[in-house]
């Protein structure tokens, strides 16, 4: 089993985030996923800071791709799409349709994103014909349904074609807006936004009436309260899951790595705390935890 650290979702200082990929270069890490995949306001690191962690990941023997951004709104986005499309060296992250087509009419293969709406197989033999060539499926969808999908004769056909990877560590991303969420919490206009994000390093958490963490607001992202964790549901994984994605955070990434590798075989299993969830995997409303 291969282990990916996703992008980071958050708006962190140019800083923050040189320092947590120069960590990265040191961690266990098969895949390392780059890009800003949320807000196209969030500018600390552009194309050619990317491009320059990237050549140093791969010259530490690991995997880079280049995620793309989730919700496009303008024809400057369009642009920038197209020149991740473009960079001639790294495999991208599809997160939208509009890179999926830009990939397949360019005859580069892609990594299809979590936010493409892929739940069935069908969709799935489509990505695949197109270029796809490992799959990140939908955050909501539980183990038996992917067991039950990769069954499918259509499937079976072309499973030498593609991996499948898993996000299995972090806060969910269930939804975008083409509302700011954190800006709204601060009275402001998503145009006068001031880029306000960058105070939330963990997002914005809202609490229900009865105090439990409902949501994270993210920018136009709406991520789930309370963290996702499957350390403990990886031993049953291996005859369907050929990568597991954890999505970083300011605190504890590389503990939790740690803690995933040794429980690969379930030899070391963690407790969950109270404020974490496992339910969408095992075919439960997302916000328990078995």
């Amino acid at each position: 089993m291969q282990y990916s650290l996703g992008p980071v979702l958050y708006f962190w200082p140019k800083a923050t985030m040189q320092a947590f990929y120069r960590q990265a270069i040191e961690q266990p890490l098969d895949v390392v996923y780059l890009g800003e995949t949320v807000c196209s306001k969030r500018r600390e690191l552009k194309l050619a800071d990317y491009m320059s962690i990237a050549h140093e990941l791969r010259e530490a023997g690991k995997q880079v791709c280049l995620s793309t951004m989730t919700l496009l709104e303008a024809p400057s986005e369009l642009r920038e799409l197209k020149r991740y499309c473009e960079n001639g060296e790294f495999l991208l992250e599809a997160n939208d349709m509009s890179a999926v087509q830009m990939l397949h009419e360019a005859g580069l293969p892609f990594v299809g994103g979590a936010a493409i709406n892929c739940y069935n197989q069908h969709t799935l033999s489509l990505l695949i014909d197109q270029g796809m060539i490992r799959w990140l499926m939908p955050v909501e969808l539980s183990g038996d349904w992917l067991a039950s999908i990769l069954r499918q004769p259509e499937i079976q056909q072309r499973r030498h074609l593609f991996a499948t990877e898993v996000f299995a560590f972090g806060h969910l991303p269930l939804a975008w807006s083409a509302r700011c969420f954190t800006a709204r919490s601060e009275n402001r206009h998503k145009d006068q936004c001031e880029l306000c994000c960058i105070r939330y390093p963990k997002g914005r958490t809202v609490t229900s009436q009865d105090g439990r963490d409902v949501f994270v607001l993210n920018g136009i992202q709406t991520q789930s309260g309370e963290r996702y964790n499957l350390v403990n549901q990886l031993p049953g994984m291996h005859s369907q899951v050929d990568m597991v994605r954890l999505s970083p955070e300011i605190d504890d990434t590389w503990v939790w790595l740690e803690r995933f590798r040794a429980n690969e075989q379930g030899e070391a299993p963690v407790a969950l705390a109270n404020n974490e969830c496992n339910g969408y995997w095992l075919k439960l409303a997302g916000m328990m935890q078995q």
